[in-house]
C-alpha cells in the first residue's frame, strides 16, 4: 500500500490549496454550502493531479533514474509496474470525474482543461524552455478559477494575476533547484531536456524578475479600490513584510542546492512554513474580522 501512496504523491496535494483561494477571499468560508463545494473541488483536483503525476512518472521513468532522488520513485525503481500504474491512473481519473458530478458544470470544464493541459505538458510542452514554466503557472491559475466556479463566483482578475506571477517565480525556482541538485549540466539535460536551455545566470535573472513582479502585483491588489470589495483588503498591505520574507527566503533556499522545489521547502524549512502560516492567519483576520478591528481600533 505504501508504494501506491507514494505513487500518487499526496504531499503534492498542498498545491491545491489555491482551489480554496476564492472561498477565503470572497468571505464565504462561513457558508456551509460554499465550504462543502470548495472541499469537493479540492478533492477533485487532488485526484486529477495525482492522475497526471502517475502518467508523468510512466513517461519519465528512464530519465528519473538519472536523478538522485527521483530514481526512488515507485515506477522508476520497479516497485510498481506500468500496468498497475495505468490501473491506478484510471481509478484516479474516474474518481475526479465522479466528484465533478456533485459540482457545477463549469467546474468540470475547468478541471478537464487542467487535465488536458497537463497531458500536453507531460508528452510535449515540458520540453519547451520557458513554456514549461508558463504551463505550470497556468495550472495554478486554473485551480484558483475552478475554486471560484465551484461556489458560483467569478474569479478576481487580481487573484489570477497574483497567482500567475507568483507561480512563475516558484516554477523558475524549481528549475534552479534541479540544476543545483544535478550539479553537472550534461546530467541535468539528460534528466530534463529543457535544463539544457536554462543556465544559472538566466534562471537568476528570471527568478529575480518574477519575484519583483509577484510583490508588485500583490501590492496593487491590496491597494486596489475598484469594484465590489467583500472585505477591507487594503489592510493586507500590513502583511507585506511576510510576503517579502517568504519570497526572498525561497529565493535563498533554491540557490543552496539543499531542496528540490517548493514542496520540499514546505516540508523541510520551518521558517518558511511559519511565515506562510502567519500570512494565512493574518489574511483570514483581515477578510473576516478586518471591519470589526477597524471600528474597535478607531482606524
Amino acid at each position: 500500500m505504501g508504494k501506491y501512496l507514494e505513487l500518487i504523491r499526496p504531499a503534492e496535494w498542498v498545491k491545491n490549496v489555491f482551489v480554496l483561494a476564492g472561498l477565503v477571499f470572497s468571505a464565504q468560508a462561513k457558508d456551509v454550502a460554499s465550504l462543502r463545494s470548495s472541499l469537493l473541488a479540492f478533492a477533485a483536483f487532488c485526484l486529477a493531479a495525482s492522475f497526471t503525476y502517475v502518467l508523468n512518472d510512466i513517461r519519465d521513468r528512464e530519465q528519473d533514474l538519472l536523478h538522485p532522488t527521483k530514481r526512488n520513485r515507485p515506477i522508476a525503481r520497479g516497485a510498481v509496474s506500468i500496468h498497475q500504474a495505468l490501473v491506478i491512473a484510471g481509478l484516479l481519473l474516474v474518481g475526479a470525474a465522479g466528484l465533478c458530478l456533485l459540482l457545477p458544470l463549469g467546474f468540470a470544464v475547468v478541471l478537464g482543461n487542467y487535465v488536458l493541459m497537463n497531458l500536453a505538458y507531460t508528452y510535449w510542452l515540458k520540453r519547451r524552455v520557458i513554456v514549461d514554466v508558463i504551463i505550470i503557472a497556468i495550472g495554478f491559475v486554473l485551480r484558483a478559477v475552478a475554486g471560484g466556479v465551484a461556489i458560483g463566483l467569478g474569479t478576481s482578475p487580481w487573484l489570477i494575476v497574483c497567482t500567475f506571477t507568483l507561480c512563475m517565480f516558484l516554477g523558475f525556482g524549481k528549475r534552479q533547484c534541479e540544476l543545483a541538485v544535478m550539479g553537472d549540466a550534461a546530467n541535468a539535460a539528460r534528466h530534463r531536456q529543457t535544463l539544457a536551455g536554462y543556465t544559472p545566470d538566466l534562471l537568476n535573472h528570471l527568478t529575480s524578475v518574477t519575484a519583483g513582479i509577484a510583490i508588485v502585483t500583490f501590492l496593487l491588489y491590496a491597494m486596489d479600490r475598484t469594484g465590489h470589495q467583500p472585505f477591507d483588503k487594503h489592510y493586507l498591505i500590513l502583511t507585506l513584510p511576510l510576503v517579502v520574507y517568504a519570497i526572498f527566503r525561497y529565493a535563498m533556499l533554491i540557490r543552496s542546492g539543499r531542496v528540490s522545489g517548493p514542496t520540499d521547502i514546505l516540508v523541510k524549512d520551518r521558517p518558511f512554513v511559519m511565515t506562510i502560516l502567519l500570512w494565512a492567519a493574518a489574511a483570514v483576520v483581515v477578510v473576516y474580522w478586518g471591519a470589526d478591528l477597524r471600528v474597535r481600533l478607531g482606524l
